[in-house]
């Protein structure tokens, strides 16, 4: 699809001002009448060299924030251990909390892994790419783990998300 110069600088414009992919996916539908799928519009900013001036970090800490609300997601998983899992961080995990990274994501996850809180009790983590946050229950499914624990969850989730280059 060819977009006018006009329609170009709108776009540069709405990705200088913060708007989301999906913001501008939607204002190109409704102002200019132009369908793209949420693909094409990142294509599009690509090719317009506007995504380097902004910072995409927000869909990861919205995944983040979600860790403490503890909404653990329903799937289906047939093995929650993980393969060649790597563990970030271990021995100075924050509160004895360890993160470790799959080395083969779970399938539709942008990362995935196992956390093992300080009382020694795990759960399956997989982060999707709409960064959303998912823990996925083990063997007790009615585990919930201390606020602290889920503090120092996220923040080895964080260390482990920057050290894969998220």
């Amino acid at each position: 699809m060819q977009l006018t110069e006009e329609q170009l600088e709108a776009v540069k414009d709405w990705v200088r001002a913060g708007e989301s992919l999906a913001t501008i996916q939607n204002r190109l539908r409704e102002t200019m009448n132009v369908a793209m799928t949420y693909m094409e519009v990142r294509f599009l900013l690509d090719d317009l060299d506007v995504v380097s001036e902004v910072v995409e970090t927000p869909e990861v800490e919205e995944g983040l924030e979600e860790a403490a609300e503890l909404e653990v997601a329903e799937a289906a998983v047939t093995d929650s251990a993980p393969i060649d899992a790597m563990p970030v961080n271990s021995e100075d995990a924050k509160g004895g909390v360890r993160v470790e990274v799959d080395a083969i994501k779970r399938p539709g996850a942008l990362l995935s892994g196992t956390v093992i809180f300080s009382d020694g009790k795990s759960m399956s983590w997989q982060l999707d790419a709409s960064g959303q946050l998912g823990l996925l229950p083990s063997d007790d499914p009615d585990y919930r783990p201390s606020p602290e624990d889920v503090e120092a969850f996220q923040s080895e989730l964080s260390k482990a998300v920057q050290s894969q280059g998220y």
